[in-house]
Formats: structure tokens, sequence, C-alpha cells
């Protein structure tokens, strides 16, 4: 977070949404690593569904920080 001259809306908010975007980035990293040790077909698609959704829920929190900044 950068110093800014007028404080966030909502501060605890913004907290949660910054932990949410590194915990998430933190996840799709880790089943990136999964998906590179398995060899089956339907495994590395539920890995791969599960790291869009969170990509879309780091879009989402992205979106409500912009709103709160």
């Amino acid at each position: 977070m950068s110093n800014r001259l007028l404080p966030s809306d909502d501060p605890v908010a913004e907290q949660v949404l910054e932990w949410t975007i590194k915990r998430d980035a933190h996840d799709i990293t880790q089943l990136m690593r999964w998906m590179e040790t398995t060899d089956v077909r339907r495994d590395r698609q539920i890995l791969l569904n599960r790291a869009l959704d969170l990509m879309d829920e780091i879009q989402h929190a992205l979106r409500r920080l912009d709103e709160l900044r």
C-alpha cells in the first residue's frame, strides 16, 4: 500500500482486499505447481478451474480497491 494524502473510505475493507489478493496469488501459484506434477487430465482441469475462480476473485478485489481509493 502506498501512502496517500487522504485515508481510504474503509481502511478495514482495504486491508482485507489486499490480504485476499496476496493469498489468492499464493494459492494460484501452488495450484500451478500441482498441475505440473499430474498427468491426469481431469485433475488438471479441476486445478485450472480453481485457479480461474481465484483469478476472478482477485479481479473483484481489485475493482473494489479502486472504488475505495
